[in-house]
């Protein structure tokens, strides 16, 4: 699979990653899963059935307090290795253009991704949980509980997706 641009995507005239930062975002752990391939990822972290660890570095751990009480969790993390300069991209399954701000593509200037996973367990600063979508090694951004009543919104909608070119291809049904 190449990096290559398809046609109609546009690039940066620079790499966000080389820019000075405007936050001091911190990695607090790190995920382990089966994945060390990003094409082999799963395009969605709801399609997957893998039971995968969240590993917490140690002076974070007594964050987790109470989160056994939680049977989900919101994810978020760093995409590491995506590329970080597209800002208008040609998904496989659409053939018009869509900015990243309209995808829930890695490649985007911060690769910020999230997931909602399933708590299955945890052991010290170990989390085993069911949901994830990102590569073995993923920097770990943040962990907050998920509250059914706050964060779905069943009726919302992504338009465009609604009506993509090539539906039977892979896309996140998000």
């Amino acid at each position: 699979m190449s990096d290559a641009p398809r046609p109609g995507e546009i690039a940066l005239s620079r790499d966000p990653g080389g820019l000075k930062p405007d936050a001091g975002l911190v990695f607090i752990g790190r995920i382990k899963t089966p994945w060390t391939d990003r094409h082999a990822c799963p395009r969605s972290g709801s399609a997957s059935t893998e039971v995968c660890e969240i590993t917490l570095d140690a002076d974070y751990e007594p964050g987790l307090q109470s989160i056994e009480s939680c049977s989900h969790l919101i994810v978020l993390y760093w995409m590491h290795e995506a590329r970080r300069d597209l800002i208008v991209q040609a998904p496989a399954f659409d053939s018009t253009t869509h900015g990243c701000f309209a995808l829930r593509t890695p490649i985007r200037p911060n690769p910020v991704s999230l997931s909602v996973v399933e708590l299955i367990g945890r052991e010290g600063p170990v989390l085993k949980v069911r949901g994830l979508d990102c590569l073995n090694g993923t920097p770990l951004i943040d962990i907050k509980p998920y509250f059914a009543k706050n964060d779905s919104v069943p009726d919302a909608r992504v338009g465009w997706h609604e009506h993509r070119t090539h539906p039977d291809r892979r896309s996140p049904d998000l």
